[in-house]
């Protein structure tokens, strides 16, 4: 074997094509032409030579076998990663005391769910958190914000997965230095040509986009034999269209974000915006401890609405509708103002500036109304107002919002009709916790504020983000989430990467077992709705885990119907149904399973499951 090997470099050597073969591996001829172009070469001993050459195939790259004589292991390996030195940034500072100050919670909640279940340990993982986006430039600029009433959505979710990971017991290593990051994975030096050092060490890395693109010039050709360990906050979502990057090329779904071939379910979101990714969420804080249990808080309620806005720009256009709303409320606001900065609020509006949390806290549990003004989108803020007792307030839109109207969507890999400011608290929390206005209509609005006011509403948590609901749902995903997508030649090619007979050899295609079939109920949706609409419609969700079940012609004619043709296709619409010819289609590529994808032309076969309620 030794030998072809060799014959096969030194006839590539000796031609002309600088090409690569399959997997990513580098022919001799591309390394001889080549290995200058990135030190990582030169690193692992490459100079330009036959002998070199085959060395690097052999011992690096594991294209050619073992050398007889020479240690296969003998790699440069880095050492053991020390622990992480403090960071004093902005961002981590807030995740730190987010962390710290809900501890208590956290802790009742595993001694809770310890109680209740006998299913809460899990084997204990080396998990990596990077959040990509408080790294480098971007991390810069995200860092700046986050002192100037930037968002804060997504350190309060960062904040949340790691108190929730060390409670069900991971051993955890949160880093935000792209430098770091090359030594904690045992990055080769250079541009990213080469395979990483050692077989990857953590069983799950959790990062965002940008932590994403980090990943991929750090570890090369190990990336792909490695991603179905990469869980990726996404808090708007990431719809299998855009995620499949050949199709989403040649059907018009190619943007920024996507086209990383993972497993949809591999995208972990702020609220449940499509069963096609995983829906991580976060933990409100409007609860506080009595006795042994955590309860929902009661306040006594002054007449006051403070408006959901810290940045100047989110008001225009809206001062007519909070000035409706103040002359039933005494309204304060938390705007920043820059130094040196004059703000142009209304007369009428009280502004705090920017208040820390505890303070913005302290002001939500005496106010009565919580005002959105449209923007920010689908924030946790209106969650946990809602867990202090306030009623949220919101604009409705007409037409929804989109990536085909609207600005901030654009671009985003989601096809989502955007109703109303939070969709979430609107559709699965509602009256008399929510009211969703016409902001344009004076009468609207002072209907639903003179129902608020007579109105006595409790402090309101749904279950799902609860500490506990929060356990319950990352535990889930650890257990039945560890087979998520990968190679399954990286075995063949890669043999040192693989954890042989391991139960976290998450890398397998193997057809998914959870949820189990007996949990499956087929509907076939109307034509342009998405089976999204089609399981709610019956109280059921999608559950994409199992539409392998329904990609076949027995289940078009167990529901009845009669295909005059059966055609397999790359669509993400199928499996579905068009009257039009009768025609039959069977999805091609699992990766283009789709709970949210909607065509008039079509009927979605749906597969749906019950859930529990909250």
């Amino acid at each position: 074997m030794w030998k072809q090997c060799q014959k096969f470099v030194h006839l590539n050597v000796e031609s002309s094509l600088h090409t690569k073969v399959n997997y990513g591996v580098p022919q001799g001829s591309f390394l001889q032409a080549q290995w200058e172009s990135d030190p990582c070469y030169a690193f692992y001993g490459v100079d330009g030579t036959t002998c070199s050459i085959l060395t690097y195939l052999s011992q690096t790259e594991d294209f050619c076998p073992p050398q007889d004589g020479r240690n296969h292991s003998s790699l440069p390996w880095h050492q053991k990663p020390q622990a992480i030195s403090n960071n004093s940034s902005p961002a981590i500072k807030f995740i730190r005391s987010r962390v710290e100050k809900m501890s208590e919670q956290w802790i009742q909640a595993g001694l809770r769910m310890k109680e209740s279940s006998n299913n809460t340990v899990s084997t204990q993982m080396r998990v990596l958190l990077y959040p990509g986006a408080l790294s480098g430039s971007v991390g810069q600029h995200f860092e700046a914000m986050v002192e100037r009433g930037g968002p804060l959505g997504e350190l309060v979710q960062w904040a949340d997965l790691s108190a929730c990971l060390t409670i069900l017991g991971h051993n955890l290593i949160f880093s935000t230095s792209q430098h770091q990051l090359h030594s904690l994975i045992g990055a080769a030096p250079g541009r990213g040509s080469c395979p990483i050092q050692r077989p990857l060490t953590f069983d799950l890395i959790y990062t965002d986009y940008h932590g994403l693109a980090h990943l991929q010039g750090a570890m090369g050709l190990a990336f792909k034999h490695y991603q179905c360990r990469f869980r990726i906050l996404d808090s708007f979502g990431t719809e299998p269209a855009f995620n499949f990057a050949s199709y989403a090329r040649s059907h018009g779904y190619k943007t920024l974000w996507g086209s990383w071939d993972l497993q949809p379910l591999q995208y972990m979101t702020m609220f449940p915006h499509t069963p096609d990714n995983s829906f991580l969420g976060f933990v409100s804080e409007g609860t506080v401890r009595k006795g042994s249990e955590l309860e929902p808080a009661s306040y006594k309620k002054d007449r006051i609405a403070v408006v959901y806005g810290k940045q100047e720009y989110m008001w225009q256009g809206k001062y007519e509708y909070v000035k409706v709303i103040s002359e039933e409320l005494e309204t304060h606001a938390t705007v920043y103002q820059p130094p040196g900065h004059t703000l142009h609020l209304p007369s009428f509006i009280r502004n705090h500036g920017l208040l820390t949390q505890e303070h913005f806290q302290q002001l939500l549990r005496k106010a009565k109304l919580f005002v959105g003004l449209g923007f920010p989108y689908e924030g946790p803020a209106p969650i946990e107002a809602i867990g202090m007792g306030c009623v949220f307030i919101q604009p409705r839109f007409d037409p929804p919002h989109s990536s085909v109207n609207n600005d901030f969507y654009k671009g985003k890999p989601t096809t989502r009709q955007i109703s109303s400011q939070h969709p979430y608290a609107e559709k699965f929390i509602g009256k008399p916790y929510v009211w969703t206005v016409d902001v344009t209509n004076k009468t609207d609005i002072r209907e639903a504020i003179k129902a608020i006011l007579r109105s006595e509403v409790k402090s309101f948590t749904p279950q799902e983000f609860t500490c506990v609901g929060m356990l319950k749902r990352v535990l889930g995903y650890i257990t039945h989430q560890f087979l998520l997508g990968s190679n399954t030649n990286r075995c063949q090619f890669f043999p040192s990467l693989c954890y042989p007979k391991s139960p976290k050899n998450f890398c397998s295609k193997s057809v998914p077992t959870w949820p189990p079939k007996s949990a499956l109920r087929v509907h076939l949706g109307p034509l342009g709705q998405s089976c999204v609409s089609a399981c709610r419609r019956s109280s059921l969700v999608c559950e994409p885990a199992l539409f392998h079940h329904l990609n076949t012609p027995a289940a078009f004619t167990r529901l009845g119907l009669s295909c005059a043709s059966v055609l397999p296709e790359l669509n993400h619409l199928f499996p579905s149904y068009s009257p039009w010819g009768r025609q039959c289609g069977l999805q091609q590529e699992p990766l283009l399973f789709s709970c949210a994808g909607s065509d008039p032309s079509y009927r979605r076969l749906c597969p749906c499951r019950s859930h529990l309620t909250g």
